[in-house]
């Protein structure tokens, strides 16, 4: 990650012959290959570069996006509310970006498993592509796969369901017998409807309880010397995040 010193950011991907160019003149890539993270770095036309290995977020943020991403602030929220640490065994659908799959596979750890299906193989693609320039291969924990998130839950039996999709409720009847007891369902949906239909599921099935919906807004703020004020924009609503467990009340 080079950022100047406007603060505008490039995310770049380093070669051993490359060159990164833009309207403050060229670096070549041999200067920051090994070089120490933090370092900072002049083009041809003198200005300055500061070279930074690139936080998840940062990548996420910058990288070529495909189908809509997870944001990070949900992402966050997602890994916290739906309680996944190391060890967790997390079934998403779909994969999508592979931005929120980089985010669980983190999450749960060398002693984790994430199974990530997506119905689509032009998306599952993408989604293993920016997985593989994020993390230099695809970890041997994480499982992508071209599929009905349907067809997988009862071989995989998961302690965590993540769902990014358009209709997550008929995922929900399904799981009501394969999620194993006490794990946790967590959607995430960008309207009301979605919800309704969701929360109708659940009551349908009875398998699910204690479940709750929350959105996130993140705002940041401007701090230069003794002005201090919000920025004039922020990252409103992006999509719901709902959280139930599975009981053993099921609908088998």
């Amino acid at each position: 990650m080079l950022t100047d010193e406007r603060g505008h950011q490039f995310l770049v991907h380093l070669t051993d012959q490359g060159t990164f160019q833009f309207d403050r003149g060229t670096l070549q890539h041999s200067m920051l290959i090994g070089c120490e993270d933090g370092s900072v770095h002049e083009t041809d036309k003198g200005a300055k570069l500061v070279a930074l290995r690139p936080r998840l977020v940062d990548y996420v943020l910058k990288m070529r996006r495909g189908p809509q991403i997870v944001y990070p602030k949900d992402a966050a929220a997602i890994v916290s509310r739906a309680d996944i640490r190391p060890g967790s065994v997390v079934l998403e659908a779909g994969t999508g970006s592979g931005a929120l799959t980089m985010s669980l596979i983190r999450a749960v750890g060398p002693s984790g498993r994430v199974v990530s299906v997506d119905r689509r193989e032009d998306h599952a693609k993408h989604g293993r592509r920016t997985i593989e320039r994020a993390f230099g291969a695809i970890p041997d924990n994480l499982e992508l796969l071209v599929a009905e998130v349907e067809e997988v839950l009862e071989g995989v039996q998961p302690d965590r369901l993540v769902l990014d999709l358009a209709e997550p409720w008929h995922v929900a009847r399904v799981a009501a017998r394969h999620l194993r007891t006490g794990g946790v369902l967590c959607a995430y949906v960008p309207t009301v409807p979605q919800l309704q239909q969701l929360y109708a599921a659940f009551e349908e099935t009875g398998a699910f309880f204690g479940a709750e919906t929350f959105e996130i807004l993140e705002r940041s703020w401007n701090i230069k010397g003794r002005s201090v004020r919000p920025d004039h924009t922020m990252v409103g609503h992006t999509g719901f995040i709902t959280v139930a467990r599975r009981i053993t009340a099921s609908a088998e």
